[in-house]
């Protein structure tokens, strides 16, 4: 899980313009938007962790740390403003420390116990910069210093503020004012030479030096592949140059030092494709020889040094005993290793005074070319192997794990020079090859009492050091709570007495006052209370200080508190800007709510609430409405319009309310509401009372499909009567589930033609008016059969029932209908649904031979 952050320069000369018309800060928010689209891209990135820091004071420059989301850190990010000093050394510094302060909590560090390469919390630090002058409250600085003093603790135990898996990249905003005529450099982007640049050496980054938006996005490209999960190490030549090649070229016979004699890389720590978690073995070995009796242990530099030895050897490998295997980043020494083309042999490394007795140390494993000749490795072995290997390869294939007498001093004497902190590792190595009992359980891991309990001390002063800082990361400063008043000392000016107005008025010669005595000792040290929360004292001591767009501002605001007699207190603000908001504020209603005095209790609690009127201004709180159940069904022919009515044969208490479905799901095309059971008042009522509509009769008569004969008149009948009972039990299924969520669902109702009480049409139309209402009705109808059929045709599948059962529903004239099918033939012809347009020319021919057949019977 690679951590990035991004350190982003918010001194006021980032405030400076680029002739892309944008300020140096919005090209800076510009890149981390696109550093994180173009990361997003690799699946790797969803285990990203991001942060933000910019160039405040500790804690208000953490705007985002282990806690915060991402929206917080977008937020942040784009609330980001360019004011203040260049002090990137003490950002820098609590970069460092926020990346730090987990890691004696988990025990990645692993202080005096051996570094584990597999136990690493890759993290890139990302600075954006202009490349100016650092300044400080102490003035300017040339160079780049960190703070030696930090609050985080066992900061001592490494020589270095940053650790072998950090390093630091960056960004030198270079872009001109004005475009530049001249081409970017050809070739890769240069290295900047600003303060900055050396601490990115350092920690294994680089420096770039951006000219413009072109060499930008190069760069973020160039930073998205530099995320790797890895170590770096310092990897230093000890002893004799090797033997040239033959053919080697005259520039590798040069005396003196060369590149790949020391080389400050990455070796890559590849995570287990299974688990996503690096898995290794054998630890590097500390630069010191651990003593029992030493009550502290000495710091260790943040980078191992490694040193390689140019003698050819031999690699040893046994089938059973583990190793790790790193990768190093192409650099000066590998490209030297490649080119001498040998990989069957293979250069030690060493760990200076990791050993008892020797200075150079024994060799922990070696550098070798792989088969193929495209890469180095770096094969981590355990300590002393060439000792070890042959002791092992004894017990395997000579004793058959049993060991002799002789076997057992020479393993004790290995055991003897080794240094305590491999013995947990070689115990699990012993376990894999399937002999635990070698070593003895007592054995001791070389750390004194003293040193334990000050680890575990450490420990737990970091775990609430994370948790204070944690707390504090998101906390904006404490702007004072009032004017402070101030005694400078000295005489009274005329400008700080009280009576000033008076006293200008009495040189007028309009009112004759006598001055009055005023001791601003009394008031010292008190702060003037402000009634306005928001409004910021402005204390200009210079009038050098007041931005040059707001002079105007402030001389009205100074005319006005000299000569206001009428108002004894100050104003700061004009009487418009009291209610000015900013722009992304004016939507945040609720904390209005939350900040306005508790209303009254209302007078009638029965009448329905209604809500504020910020949106909707009529929307009630239906929550609180209390529905009568007789009143709800109870209402004029009106309201009632387009509603149908409930079915009281349906159980479960009182009458429900159901979706009026629309008239296109039915058989029928004319609206009937089901028949409710007759009483026996009912009963008694005349057959003449139920004469049906003669519009409905018209309907029924003149648009039934063609192909319906004389014979099979009852079938739409019972088609009718089923679908209006599926129609029934589903709309029941719907208002059990709205009932069950206690909501109340309103829904568009379609208009029908309703055949009861007040709301039938005039008895006898004219022709002219009847024709004009058929078309009307089979406009609509035809219409959302066309919805239907293309929502059906848009489903994947080969299920054509439902088009074709909507399609003899159409109404209208045989043009119309075949008009309507050509249609729906083109549709079908756009989504490739070849089986259909078949069954459809297939369906429109058979119309075409029906009507023709009808044709000839006619005549």
């Amino acid at each position: 899980m690679p951590v990035l952050l991004f350190l982003l320069d918010t001194s006021a000369s980032m405030n400076q313009r680029s002739y892309l018309g944008t300020s140096y800060l919005d090209v800076a928010k510009g890149a981390v938007e696109t550093f994180m689209k173009l990361r997003g891209r690799d699946p790797a990135s969803r285990g990203d962790r991001y942060m933000l820091v910019n160039l405040e004071d500790i804690p208000f420059g953490i705007k985002a740390g282990w806690k915060e989301s991402h929206a917080t850190f977008m937020t942040e990010l784009r609330n980001l403003q360019a004011t203040g000093l260049t002090s990137i050394g003490q950002s820098l510094r609590t970069a460092f420390d926020l990346l730090n302060l987990n890691r004696l909590v988990s025990g990645i560090d692993n202080y005096g116990q051996g570094r584990n390469p597999f136990f690493l919390e890759p993290a890139i630090i990302i600075a954006i910069t202009d490349g100016n002058k650092l300044t400080s409250s102490a003035g300017v600085q040339d160079e780049l210093h960190l703070p030696l003093t930090t609050p985080l603790p066992g900061s001592e135990l490494t020589k270095e503020p940053f650790r072998w898996d950090q390093r630091l990249f960056a960004l030198v905003l270079r872009i001109p004012g004005h475009a530049s005529v001249e081409p970017d450099p050809i070739g890769g982007v240069p290295s900047d030479d600003s303060p900055i640049t050396p601490m990115c050496e350092v920690t294994g980054g680089r420096s770039y030096s951006v000219f413009s938006q072109r060499m930008l996005n190069q760069c973020l490209e160039s930073l998205v592949q530099k995320i790797q999960s890895g170590v770096v190490i310092n990897f230093e030549k000890t002893g004799p140059d090797p033997p040239p090649l033959e053919d080697a070229a005259a520039e590798s016979l040069k005396l003196g030092p060369q590149p790949w004699h020391c080389c400050h890389k990455l070796i890559y720590v590849r995570p287990n494709p299974k688990t996503g978690v690096p898995i290794g073995h054998w630890p590097v070995p500390e630069a010191f020889w651990p003593d029992q009796n030493s009550p502290t242990l000495p710091p260790r530099s943040a980078h191992p040094h490694v040193r390689f030895s140019c003698v050819d050897a031999e690699p040893m490998v046994i089938d059973k005993v583990p190793f790790d295997k790193y990768e190093l980043e192409p650099s000066p020494l590998t490209q030297y290793i490649l080119e001498r083309k040998s990989p069957h042999t293979c250069w030690q490394v060493f760990v200076c005074n990791s050993a008892k007795y020797n200075d150079l140390g024994e060799p922990f494993g070696y550098l070798k070319a792989s088969t193929a000749l495209n890469c180095v490795n770096l094969f981590v072995m355990p300590y002393n192997y060439p000792v070890l290997l042959p002791l092992l390869d004894d017990l395997i294939k000579v004793h058959k794990f049993k060991p002799s007498i002789k076997w057992r001093q020479s393993f004790e004497n290995y055991l003897k020079n080794m240094p305590p902190y491999y013995i947990g590792s070689l115990r699990k190595a012993l376990r894999i090859m399937g002999a635990p009992n070698l070593l003895a359980d007592n054995m001791e891991y070389g750390l004194s009492y003293s040193v334990v309990s000050y680890l575990k001390k450490l420990s737990q002063q970091t775990k609430t050091e994370y948790d204070r800082l944690i707390a504090s990361i998101g906390k904006k400063a404490v702007a004072e709570a009032g004017i402070k008043v101030r005694w400078r000392g000295g005489g009274i000016s005329l400008a700080q007495r009280r009576d000033f107005i008076q006293q200008l008025q009495s040189l007028s010669g309009d009112v004759p006052l006598v001055p009055l005595e005023l001791n601003p000792k009394e008031f010292q040290g008190f702060h003037l209370a402000l009634l306005n929360k928001d409004l910021k004292p402005q204390s200009f001591r210079n009038p050098y200080d007041i931005p040059r767009s707001h002079l105007l501002d402030q001389l009205s605001r100074m005319r006005r508190n000299l000569l206001n007699t009428s108002v004894c207190s100050l104003r700061g603000h004009d009487s418009d800007q009291l209610h000015s908001v900013p722009i992304a504020q004016m939507g945040n209603y609720q904390d209005f709510l939350k900040a306005a005095p508790q209303p009254l209790r209302d007078a009638d609690p029965e009448q329905p609430k209604r809500l504020h009127t910020f949106g909707n201004p009529f929307k009630l709180d239906k929550k609180g409405m209390m529905i009568d159940e007789a009143d709800e069904f109870v209402t004029s022919p009106k309201e009632n319009k387009g509603k149908r009515p409930s079915d009281n044969n349906m159980t479960g208490g009182g009458p429900k309310r159901r979706r009026c479905m629309s008239p296109l799901l039915r058989l029928g095309h004319a609206y009937t509401p089901p028949v409710s059971p007759r009483s026996t008042s009912d009963v008694d009522m005349s057959d003449e009372e139920v004469e049906p509509h003669p519009m409905v009769n018209h309907l029924h008569r003149n648009h039934c499909s063609p192909e319906r004969s004389s014979d099979s008149d009852s079938e739409p009948q019972e088609n009718h009567s089923s679908a209006d009972q599926q129609d029934l039990q589903y709309g029941g299924e719907e208002e059990e589930e709205e009932e069950e969520n206690g909501e109340q669902v309103e829904v568009e109702e379609e208009e029908v033609i309703l055949v009861d009480g007040l709301d039938q049409p005039p008895r006898y139309l004219s022709p002219a008016a009847l024709k004009k209402h058929i078309h009307t009705e089979t406009t609509k109808v035809n219409n959302e059969l066309r919805t239907l059929i293309t929502r059906e045709i848009r489903k994947p599948g080969r299920y054509y029932d439902k088009i074709f059962y909507f399609l003899k529903q159409i109404q209208g004239t045989l043009d119309t209908r075949l008009i309507f099918i050509q249609n729906i033939i083109r549709e079908a012809a756009r989504f490739k649904k070849r089986v259909l347009i078949e069954q459809l020319e297939n369906f429109l021919e058979e119309i075409h031979n029906r009507s023709t057949i009808n044709h000839v019977d006619a005549l």
